[in-house]
Protein backbone atom coordinates (compact mmCIF):
# COMPACT_ATOMS: atom_id res chain seq x y z
CA UNK A 1 0.00 0.00 0.00
CA UNK A 2 2.75 2.02 0.78
CA UNK A 3 4.30 1.62 -2.54
CA UNK A 4 1.25 2.53 -4.01
CA UNK A 5 1.02 5.54 -2.58
CA UNK A 6 4.46 6.53 -3.57
CA UNK A 7 3.44 5.42 -7.26
CA UNK A 8 0.84 7.98 -7.31
CA UNK A 9 2.85 11.21 -5.48
CA UNK A 10 5.72 10.48 -8.12
CA UNK A 11 3.37 10.25 -11.17
CA UNK A 12 1.48 13.28 -10.14
CA UNK A 13 4.18 15.21 -9.38
CA UNK A 14 5.51 14.48 -13.28
CA UNK A 15 1.82 15.22 -14.75
CA UNK A 16 1.55 18.29 -12.71
CA UNK A 17 5.48 19.44 -13.79
CA UNK A 18 4.98 18.18 -18.16
CA UNK A 19 1.19 19.89 -17.58
CA UNK A 20 3.07 22.93 -16.68
CA UNK A 21 5.71 23.07 -18.91
CA UNK A 22 2.76 22.12 -22.14
CA UNK A 23 4.89 18.72 -22.67
CA UNK A 24 1.89 16.65 -21.87
CA UNK A 25 2.14 14.60 -25.39
CA UNK A 26 5.43 13.98 -25.31
CA UNK A 27 6.12 13.16 -21.79
CA UNK A 28 2.77 10.83 -22.40
CA UNK A 29 4.41 9.00 -25.20
CA UNK A 30 7.68 8.52 -23.18
CA UNK A 31 6.01 7.08 -20.11
CA UNK A 32 4.22 4.81 -22.66
CA UNK A 33 7.78 3.78 -24.01
CA UNK A 34 9.00 2.95 -20.64
CA UNK A 35 6.02 0.78 -18.80
CA UNK A 36 6.19 -1.19 -22.32
CA UNK A 37 10.14 -1.92 -22.23
CA UNK A 38 10.28 -2.54 -18.44
CA UNK A 39 6.87 -4.83 -18.92
CA UNK A 40 8.77 -7.27 -21.24
CA UNK A 41 12.21 -7.42 -19.81
CA UNK A 42 12.42 -9.20 -16.67
CA UNK A 43 16.26 -8.82 -16.53
CA UNK A 44 15.86 -5.00 -16.55
CA UNK A 45 13.46 -5.29 -13.76
CA UNK A 46 15.82 -7.80 -11.77
CA UNK A 47 18.01 -5.35 -12.14
CA UNK A 48 16.57 -1.84 -10.91
CA UNK A 49 15.37 -3.80 -8.10
CA UNK A 50 18.78 -5.23 -6.96
CA UNK A 51 20.55 -3.22 -4.04
CA UNK A 52 23.90 -4.89 -4.85
CA UNK A 53 23.98 -2.96 -8.11
CA UNK A 54 24.78 0.79 -7.54
CA UNK A 55 22.51 3.73 -8.44
CA UNK A 56 25.12 5.38 -10.91
CA UNK A 57 25.37 2.15 -12.65
CA UNK A 58 21.47 1.72 -13.10
CA UNK A 59 21.13 5.58 -13.84
CA UNK A 60 23.96 5.24 -16.46
CA UNK A 61 22.06 1.78 -18.32
CA UNK A 62 18.44 3.61 -18.15
CA UNK A 63 20.20 6.79 -19.70
CA UNK A 64 21.66 4.62 -22.52
CA UNK A 65 18.42 2.83 -23.52
CA UNK A 66 16.02 5.80 -23.32
CA UNK A 67 18.70 8.45 -24.15
CA UNK A 68 17.83 8.95 -28.07
CA UNK A 69 13.96 7.72 -27.72
CA UNK A 70 12.69 9.95 -24.49
CA UNK A 71 12.60 14.05 -24.06
CA UNK A 72 14.79 15.41 -22.07
CA UNK A 73 12.14 16.24 -19.30
CA UNK A 74 11.26 12.45 -19.02
CA UNK A 75 15.11 11.42 -18.65
CA UNK A 76 15.53 13.91 -16.06
CA UNK A 77 12.29 12.45 -14.34
CA UNK A 78 14.31 8.84 -14.61
CA UNK A 79 17.38 10.55 -12.97
CA UNK A 80 15.03 12.01 -10.18
CA UNK A 81 13.27 8.56 -9.33
CA UNK A 82 16.73 6.62 -9.45
CA UNK A 83 18.57 9.73 -6.66
CA UNK A 84 15.52 8.93 -4.68
CA UNK A 85 16.16 5.26 -4.68
CA UNK A 86 12.61 4.34 -6.13
CA UNK A 87 14.13 2.70 -9.21
CA UNK A 88 11.85 -0.78 -7.78
CA UNK A 89 8.25 1.60 -8.44
CA UNK A 90 9.16 3.12 -12.02
CA UNK A 91 7.19 0.62 -13.80
CA UNK A 92 4.30 0.98 -11.14
CA UNK A 93 5.59 4.87 -11.56
CA UNK A 94 4.90 4.91 -15.36
CA UNK A 95 1.33 3.25 -15.16
CA UNK A 96 0.37 5.50 -12.72
CA UNK A 97 1.57 8.35 -14.89
CA UNK A 98 -0.57 7.49 -17.31
CA UNK A 99 -3.93 6.58 -15.45
CA UNK A 100 -3.75 9.95 -14.47
CA UNK A 101 -3.04 11.78 -17.40
CA UNK A 102 -6.16 10.15 -19.00
CA UNK A 103 -8.13 10.80 -15.88
CA UNK A 104 -7.33 14.42 -16.52
CA UNK A 105 -7.93 14.52 -20.26
CA UNK A 106 -11.52 12.91 -19.32
CA UNK A 107 -10.69 9.41 -20.94
CA UNK A 108 -11.65 6.10 -19.19
CA UNK A 109 -10.59 2.49 -20.64
CA UNK A 110 -13.34 0.39 -20.80
CA UNK A 111 -12.30 -3.86 -21.23
CA UNK A 112 -14.85 -5.25 -23.35
CA UNK A 113 -15.19 -9.13 -23.10
CA UNK A 114 -17.57 -10.91 -25.33
CA UNK A 115 -17.41 -14.26 -26.68
CA UNK A 116 -16.92 -13.62 -30.12
CA UNK A 117 -16.03 -10.26 -31.95
CA UNK A 118 -18.46 -7.55 -32.21
CA UNK A 119 -19.01 -5.74 -35.93
CA UNK A 120 -17.83 -2.39 -36.25
CA UNK A 121 -21.57 -0.76 -35.70
CA UNK A 122 -22.25 -2.63 -32.46
CA UNK A 123 -18.50 -1.48 -31.30
CA UNK A 124 -19.42 2.23 -31.93
CA UNK A 125 -22.79 1.76 -30.13
CA UNK A 126 -21.48 0.37 -27.08
CA UNK A 127 -18.96 3.49 -26.86
CA UNK A 128 -22.02 5.35 -27.18
CA UNK A 129 -23.33 4.19 -24.86
CA UNK A 130 -21.01 4.26 -22.12
CA UNK A 131 -19.95 8.07 -23.87
CA UNK A 132 -23.29 9.18 -22.78
CA UNK A 133 -23.62 7.87 -19.50
CA UNK A 134 -20.33 7.91 -18.08
CA UNK A 135 -20.07 11.63 -19.45
CA UNK A 136 -15.97 10.74 -20.84
CA UNK A 137 -14.43 9.82 -23.58
CA UNK A 138 -14.08 5.92 -23.88
CA UNK A 139 -11.53 3.77 -25.15
CA UNK A 140 -12.31 0.55 -25.45
CA UNK A 141 -10.10 -2.86 -25.82
CA UNK A 142 -12.13 -6.26 -26.98
CA UNK A 143 -11.38 -9.29 -25.52
CA UNK A 144 -12.83 -12.14 -26.76
CA UNK A 145 -13.82 -15.57 -24.93
CA UNK A 146 -15.46 -18.73 -25.48
CA UNK A 147 -17.05 -19.53 -22.27
CA UNK A 148 -19.79 -16.25 -22.17
CA UNK A 149 -22.10 -18.07 -24.50
CA UNK A 150 -23.42 -14.40 -25.83
CA UNK A 151 -23.61 -10.80 -24.15
CA UNK A 152 -20.65 -8.90 -22.75
CA UNK A 153 -18.81 -7.63 -19.56
CA UNK A 154 -17.20 -4.46 -19.40
CA UNK A 155 -14.65 -3.29 -16.90
CA UNK A 156 -14.16 0.32 -16.59
CA UNK A 157 -11.59 0.99 -13.31
CA UNK A 158 -13.37 -0.24 -10.44
CA UNK A 159 -16.99 -0.98 -11.68
CA UNK A 160 -17.60 -4.48 -13.94
CA UNK A 161 -21.00 -4.15 -15.98
CA UNK A 162 -22.21 -8.08 -16.46
CA UNK A 163 -24.40 -8.52 -19.63
CA UNK A 164 -23.58 -11.76 -20.51
CA UNK A 165 -26.22 -14.87 -21.10
CA UNK A 166 -23.69 -16.76 -18.38
CA UNK A 167 -24.20 -14.05 -15.76
CA UNK A 168 -28.27 -14.11 -16.80
CA UNK A 169 -28.78 -17.81 -16.63
CA UNK A 170 -26.78 -17.97 -13.04
CA UNK A 171 -29.07 -15.48 -12.02
CA UNK A 172 -32.29 -17.17 -13.27
CA UNK A 173 -30.67 -20.37 -12.00
CA UNK A 174 -30.40 -18.77 -8.39
CA UNK A 175 -33.68 -17.36 -8.87
CA UNK A 176 -35.63 -20.66 -9.15
CA UNK A 177 -33.08 -22.17 -6.69
CA UNK A 178 -34.65 -19.64 -3.89
CA UNK A 179 -38.20 -19.78 -5.07
CA UNK A 180 -38.33 -16.30 -5.95
CA UNK A 181 -39.82 -17.24 -9.67
CA UNK A 182 -43.55 -18.12 -10.43
CA UNK A 183 -44.06 -19.57 -13.73
CA UNK A 184 -46.70 -18.00 -15.12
Amino acid sequence: MKDHKVSIRYASSFLDSVIENKNLDSASNDMELISNTLEGKNQLNLMLKSPVIKTQVKLSILTEIFKDKVSADSLKFLQFVLEKRREDLLSDISKKFLELKDDYLGIINIEITTAYEFTDEQQEQIRKKFESSLNKIIKLNYIVNKELIGGFIARAADTMYDASIKHQLETLRKRFLSGNVSLN
